[in-house]
């Protein structure tokens, strides 16, 4: 099945899991497309069986809270951020609920957390105004970025550059080889006066950024360039939370949640809205990712819902 717009438009809620008591705030498939892991403001990490349609298992973290969480390249562990105690990124075995590994460095919440497509390391950044670069096998920070402002980060899609939006206006990109002679080139774009960046996420073919923020706009730049493609925009977001925007596998489509519970979706070229969809989800929609591998789409708020094209519109 090709995803077009007939196809997106027929996606409907396949399954629905209540398993947590607060808001859902971050989600992740592992690479193969199998799996999908959750963590929620209530300490709980949810594992999904994304072929099954079935809840593997969860992991509570009462003691640190949990965000921004990520798989590893290994499906049985993942990194998290944390909201209770420090603002020390964890390394967690799932299968025996176990930590393998701290990396202390921030201190303010950490805002921005990515696994590198290509090997054990990741990014993260901070409201300490720093973005880190770590590998998962040692505790110490593999090096250090001052940033005027609070940063998000992403890799490319390769694994050789990063991206660093910073203070909701200016976009640095850097070569992993050598980001400490600093950014290879800056894009400076119009300061948000609404709202702030909350995300950033290549597109899968490398050429576009996509930027979240916890307004009611997503905009979309050239990777090459900076130069501003689209403004995404109808969707609500009046709680300022940081409501995730994701792209289709191939491109050519975004997806966003929104407060009034219901998922947004556009042509990533034209700028124009296919459809929205809605999943009857009772809260803000803060998550939407499309699996990587399956037709699938994962969207949550309180609830995580599972839709699959039904062919129908």
């Amino acid at each position: 099945m090709k995803l077009i717009d007939s196809v997106v438009r027929s996606f409907k809620v396949a399954k629905v899991f209540r398993e947590n008591t607060d808001k859902i705030n971050a989600i992740d498939f592992s690479a193969n497309g199998e799996m999908l892991i959750s963590c929620s403001e209530d300490d709980q990490i949810v594992l999904y069986d994304c072929e099954k349609g079935t809840q593997i298992r969860t992991v509570n973290s009462k003691k640190y809270g949990v965000d921004l969480i990520h798989f590893t390249h290994a499906n049985n562990t993942a990194i998290h951020s944390s909201t209770k105690v420090d603002d020390t990124i964890r390394y967690l075995s799932l299968h025996d609920n176990k930590y393998l590994r701290y990396f202390p460095g921030h201190t303010k919440k950490v805002i921005s957390l990515n696994i590198s497509p290509v090997e054990d390391t990741f990014l993260s950044g901070s409201l300490d105004k720093t973005l880190r670069l770590w590998d998962l096998r040692s505790p110490n920070c593999q090096g250090v970025m001052q940033l005027n402002g609070r940063p998000v980060a992403a890799y490319d899609p390769e694994g050789l550059i990063f991206a660093a939006g910073v203070n909701s206006e200016s976009i640095k990109l850097y070569d992993l080889r050598s980001f400490d002679k600093g950014p290879f080139v800056t894009f400076k774009l119009n300061q948000e006066k609404e709202c702030d960046w909350t995300g950033l996420k290549f597109s899968r073919d490398g050429k576009t950024i996509l930027i979240s923020t916890n307004g009611s706009i997503i905009r979309l730049i050239d990777a090459f360039h900076g130069t501003p493609l689209q403004t995404f925009t109808g969707h609500l977001n009046n709680k300022g939370i940081p409501i995730e925007a994701s792209f289709s596998p191939d491109s050519q489509f975004i997806f966003s949640g929104s407060t009034d519970g219901r998922v947004h979706v556009w042509n990533a070229d034209t700028g124009y809205k296919i459809c929205v969809l809605n999943g009857d989800h009772p809260g803000p929609v803060q998550c939407v990712q499309f699996n990587p591998k399956f037709m699938m789409l994962a969207s949550a708020c309180t609830n995580m819902a599972f839709w699959l094209p039904t062919g129908e519109e």
